[in-house]
């Protein structure tokens, strides 16, 4: 019986030792709940300080890679027209099209001979003016100086050759 008395008092102090580490264990999980509580709006604020941070550094990147992107894309863009507009030139050369280069040529060509030939005009019509001045008197002298002349003969009209 001895032993077993022993055997008794050895189980209840295993027992108690059971139920103390389960107690010490479920309060360490309380506390750890509320550190986590306390400490996790601390931690939730610095990890979204840190995704905002990340954020912006990736946006950064990403608006620079676009922009060279972007970038190259109108100068090769740019490229790709020069070269159709010179072929397209060379095209409408070789149809004998002229260019816009050639048309500005010929306005400015037509220009210069309108400008020369109004002046030409200018000159003709202020020299028979001049002479007319000068004939008038004489004129007015002569039809004084002669009789009044004969009146003209008339034309015979042609009549049309006969058919063969």
């Amino acid at each position: 019986m001895a032993k077993s008395l022993k055997k008794a008092s050895e189980e209840k102090q295993y027992a108690h030792v059971i139920l103390e580490s389960a107690n010490q264990i479920w309060l360490a999980g309380l506390g750890a709940f509320a550190k986590a509580q306390g400490e996790g709006v601390k931690a939730f604020d610095h990890l979204v300080e840190a995704g905002k941070q990340v954020e912006e550094k990736s946006r950064k990147s990403a608006e620079e890679k676009v922009m060279a992107v972007s970038s190259k894309a109108t100068e090769t863009w740019d490229k790709l027209e020069q070269v159709f507009q010179d072929r397209v030139a060379r095209a409408l050369n070789a149809l004998g099209v002229p260019s816009n280069k050639d048309v500005a040529d010929l306005n400015k060509r037509i220009e210069e001979l309108n400008k020369s030939v109004n002046e030409l005009l200018k000159k003709q019509t202020a020299k028979p003016a001049a002479a007319a001045k000068v004939e008038a008197p004489k004129a007015e002298a002569k039809a004084e100086a002669k009789p009044a002349a004969k009146p003209a003969a008339k034309a015979v009209e042609a009549k049309p050759a006969p058919k063969a």
